[in-house]
């Protein structure tokens, strides 16, 4: 059962016509189990993405975790709270779809290797789907790409230039880079608490990203 939801507080229109069609095809995808690349999702589809035609804040992800698949909201877990710490949000605020629109690489949990950590976000996503969606969100103004599936994708989707085989930790330093476009990219690590290493390792995300991050989110939420 697919947990997906639209809102648009400025009222019907054409816009919003065509993302509940759109959300609804995706709500009905079984492409990962009939017809997988690679080997079938191992459960039974369930979509987790928040979108409207009016949220101008983008968070693009990796693919939802199993809270979040039970749950049906992203970032149900430590590392949800996490990124609200390093946005500055509460959570009311965070899942204001109106506001906040969620948009993972993969929709759906993709399971457990055999070390019990999550698998890669499903191929099957981004081939049919994210190109169609996106294109129906104009407004949004700020991305925020947390790790490197959501990195390749909106980077060259948006015509940014990477080095083939740059480090995330590369291209989240270089997060000045990404500002000058619109949408303006905001490179993030994953909020995981497997990376509290990375951020000891590297302070200056805190010190110089981080209120950054703030400014970004601050704008692309505030009413108009």
């Amino acid at each position: 059962m697919a947990r997906l939801s639209n809102s648009d507080h400025s009222g019907a229109g054409p816009a919003t016509d065509s993302l509940n069609a759109l959300l609804a095809r995706i709500g009905a995808c079984r492409f990962c189990v009939e017809t997988p690349v690679g080997a079938p999702l191992p459960h039974e589809p369930g979509p987790v993405l928040r979108v409207s035609a009016t949220a101008r804040l983008l968070i693009a992800g990796q693919a939802p975790g199993l809270r979040a698949h039970r749950s049906g909201l992203p970032f149900d877990d430590p590392s949800g709270d996490r990124l609200r710490a390093w946005m500055g949000v509460d959570k009311p605020t965070f899942y204001d779809q109106a506001r906040v629109a969620f948009i993972p690489m993969g929709f759906c949990f993709p399971g457990y290797n055999a070390k019990k950590s999550d698998l890669p976000p499903r191929r099957e996503c981004r081939a049919v789907w994210h190109d169609a969606l996106l294109a129906l969100m104009p407004q949004i103004e700020t991305i925020l790409v947390v790790g490197s599936y959501a990195r390749d994708y909106h980077f060259a989707r948006l015509g940014v230039a990477v080095s083939r085989g740059e480090s995330l930790t590369s291209v989240v330093r270089r997060w000045r880079d990404f500002q000058g476009g619109r949408p303006k990219i905001v490179p993030l690590p994953h909020p995981s608490w497997r990376n509290s290493g990375w951020l000891k390792a590297n302070p200056w995300f805190a010190a110089e990203l981080l209120p950054v991050l703030r400014r970004e989110v601050g704008d692309a939420i505030a009413p108009r």
